[in-house]
């Protein structure tokens, strides 16, 4: 267990946390939201380590974050219009869209019952690992039912030495979690209201529905 200061200089803790990646190991991010913990996306024993180390069981999928919007033309079956412009428009940003997987990906992210939850994060640290990692699973870095971490320090309390590789970019500025939106049915809805104001999301899609 390693943590990197990658507030000014980020190039060793970025390496080390790519080559953890690869290795199938575990590592604590820092995003635009909160602290998140990762592994490889397409390593099933990875994805779960990683349940493992939160605590989580399989009915709750791991979401996939991304270091372009374009790589979510090669894990969806389609991306729909709708969905497009929300990604030209929102990514990278805190909004998490929840679309049909590609049936041909070879990955297990848990129960997802065809879908996956993606998202880009804004945060130019985590954004260059997705870069040289492709895309990566990705939870709140924090044991099930605690809350999530905002800092490194409060990530490695709670999952130790689970994780090979903590990148510590100093405190998030807004722990807010990321708005959820289901582009899955016929009509969108909002799973989670988060950091993303709904009634931008309106803008382009004005029949959109916000789950209680």
């Amino acid at each position: 267990m390693t943590t990197y200061d990658v507030s000014h200089d980020p190039a060793a803790g970025v390496d080390a946390a790519v080559t953890a990646i690869q290795n199938g190991d575990l590592v604590v991010l820092p995003t635009d939201t909160v602290y998140g913990i990762a592994a490889d996306a397409f390593s099933p024993i990875a994805v779960n380590v990683l349940l493992a180390a939160k605590g989580r069981g399989r009915d709750l999928p791991v979401p996939v974050l991304v270091g372009s919007w374009r790589t979510l033309d090669g894990l969806v079956d389609e991306l729909g219009p709708l969905a497009r412009s929300m990604v030209e428009r929102f990514w990278p940003g805190p909004l998490t869209l929840v679309v049909r997987a590609a049936a041909s990906l070879a990955w297990d992210l848990g129960e997802t019952r065809g879908t996956v939850a993606v998202r880009m994060p804004l945060h130019p640290v985590t954004l260059e690992v997705l870069t040289q990692t492709g895309p990566l699973a990705v939870s709140s870095a924090n044991r099930s039912g605690l809350p999530p971490a905002v800092e490194a320090q409060e990530a490695q309390r709670q999952l130790g030495e689970s994780v090979r590789v903590y990148l510590d970019a100093g405190p998030v500025g807004d722990p807010v979690p990321s708005t959820i939106v289901d582009l899955t049915g016929d009509h969108a809805r909002v799973l989670r209201v988060g950091a993303l104001d709904v009634d931008l999301l309106r803008e382009l899609a004005p029949d959109l529905e916000v789950l209680p």
